[in-house]
């Protein structure tokens, strides 16, 4: 079997194109992760007011356990800013409470079928899935090589692709220069 570009490009294509559509989707939302972030949604919120004597002293794990162990829920971490206390619990749960008043919401969450669980392939710290995610940039610079040499002739790469390859590589070589 005689291995050319168009082959080559062919069937890696072929092999990736499930992983294509789902960095291509979860690449896209995670550029407007801001406005809409489907990691995960809020099925459920409750309104829930901490005792103000309880927030009044320092805020540390044994604390917000004490007032936690109300709603049954495994404590995970937390955060204070600007006078906003976050806690996270397990199962993406998670409490934002004012420390002025000592009202807050408790938000129950769950990720977005598909496209939540493709953010995760973005996120993914596993030794496997960076290997593999390795191997799939570097299938994707042998089809982006071989897609480029497979036209031939007036609208092959030296006569007329190479313009649009520039072209393309200048819009992220402005940006690098001017935003970063």
């Amino acid at each position: 079997m005689k291995v050319t570009n168009r082959s080559l490009h062919r069937d890696f294509a072929f092999f990736y194109v499930g992983l294509i559509i789902a960095f291509s989707f979860s690449g896209i939302i995670l550029n407007h992760r801001e406005d809409w972030y489907p990691m995960d949604y809020a099925y459920e919120n409750k309104e829930v007011e901490i005792e103000k004597s309880l927030l009044n002293i320092e805020i540390t794990e044994e604390t917000i356990k004490s007032f936690s162990k109300d709603w049954n829920l495994k404590y995970d971490g937390h955060r204070v800013r600007d006078n906003k206390l976050r806690v996270y619990y397990k199962d993406n749960v998670i409490l934002d409470t004012d420390l002025k008043t000592g009202k807050g919401t408790i938000e129950y969450k769950r990720k977005v079928p598909f496209i939540g669980h493709t953010m995760y392939l973005h996120k993914s710290t596993n030794n496997f899935w960076i290997w593999y995610s390795d191997i799939f940039g570097v299938a994707m610079l042998v089809i982006a090589i071989t897609g480029i040499l497979i036209p031939a002739g007036k609208n092959g790469f030296k006569s007329r692709g190479w313009k649009f390859a520039v072209a393309g590589m200048i819009i992220p070589l402005l940006f690098l220069l001017l935003f970063s």
